[in-house]
């Protein structure tokens, strides 16, 4: 998996982000963060192309795996790790929840640990 700019997971948004989400799958709608960043990423050419909907595993479906391998290239994912690692567990961060994993990998690049003080 990965970490997005706003620090969502899988399309786990922050305004939709559940910690106990019942679903193992829903719909949800991307902020416009997300969105932009499907351009940044070279999926789309423009915001308006990028869908407004998309199908996303829930959290507790994707914090089930036996092993999370989370990789995170890129300086404009910097704050997204910096809050993960930083700030509070809750669904402002979603990506926050793989700090109580501890089957969790974290691969993170020069540009996206800027931020961090290693």
């Amino acid at each position: 998996m990965g970490i997005g700019e706003n620090g969502h997971i899988a399309f786990n948004d922050p305004h939709v982000a559940n910690f106990t989400d019942p679903a193992l799958v829903k719909i949800v709608d991307l902020d416009v963060t997300c969105r932009q960043q499907q351009v940044n990423d070279g999926c789309f050419t423009s915001l308006p192309e990028v869908p407004e909907y998309a199908y996303t595993l829930t959290i507790p479906a994707l914090t089930k795996a036996d092993s999370i391998f989370c990789v995170v290239p890129s300086r404009i994912k910097a704050q997204a790790v910096y809050n993960t690692l930083n700030g509070e567990i809750n669904e402002s961060c979603p990506a926050s929840i793989l700090r109580t994993q501890e089957n969790a990998i974290l691969y993170l690049d020069n540009d996206s640990s800027t931020l961090l003080n290693l």
